[in-house]
């Protein structure tokens, strides 16, 4: 499979309700507007392809890093090539599907989440806080949750949107998974009022952190 190749079949797999869906949530007009699952569809028949991965992220086009996201191999990237992709983002949808997919398999995220918690980039910024998230579920020890709620509360407020998403994430899995810090993580949550009025779908839970944790813990019986 070529890039034209590839793209020629992005392209073809383009409708307008998926480009207006994007365009509202923040990308720009490099994209056809391909389904997920076409995407995923797509990247099953062409199967895993490194060089065609990187040809189609330096594109631009939002579908075609998506599809990239899926065909790379993230053990043979090094730390700086992740690095170097995550600061090339220009959509939540990407940055979400490089994180889950590359990111977080990579040998190296340790490091990198250490680094990207430090970082101004938003989009550096955004991965460090997911990784932050996945650990105080998986893999607390060695983390200072008091610590991370103190740079929520300081900073969630005034932060940028695309990081918002990723350290409301990480202050919700605090207040699911560490009963002593829930009281806490809860009211910082109804201080700053982040997400308190996003758009739900019915059965969904809403992403207001003190909404999130509720039906979480309720859950855990």
């Amino acid at each position: 499979m070529t890039v034209d190749g590839a793209l020629e079949q992005l392209q073809a797999l383009g409708n307008p309700t998926t480009r207006r869906h994007n365009a509202k949530w923040g990308a720009g007009d490099n994209q056809f507007g391909v389904k997920h699952g076409d995407i995923r569809a797509l990247a099953k028949t062409i199967k895993a392809d490194p060089k065609l991965a990187a040809s189609l992220w330096k594109t631009g086009n939002v579908d075609a890093q998506l599809l990239a996201a899926l065909l790379v191999k993230p053990k043979d990237l090094s730390a700086e090539d992740v690095d170097r992709m995550v600061r090339t983002i220009a959509f939540a949808h990407v940055a979400d599907w490089l994180i889950s997919y590359v990111v977080k398999p990579h040998p190296d995220k340790e490091l990198l989440r250490q680094k990207w918690m430090a970082d101004d980039d938003r989009w550096a910024a955004r991965a460090g806080w997911s990784l932050t998230a996945e650990r105080v579920v998986k893999s607390p020890d060695g983390l200072d949750p008091p610590a991370l709620l103190d740079r929520i509360e300081a900073e969630m407020g005034t932060a940028d949107p695309a990081v918002q998403w990723t350290m409301n994430a990480t202050l919700a899995e605090i207040g699911i998974h560490f009963p002593k810090l829930r009281k806490r993580a809860v009211a910082i949550g109804e201080t700053l009022g982040v997400y308190r009025d996003y758009p739900v779908s019915k059965g969904c839970t809403s992403p207001f952190a003190p909404t999130w944790i509720r039906a979480m813990v309720s859950r855990q019986g």
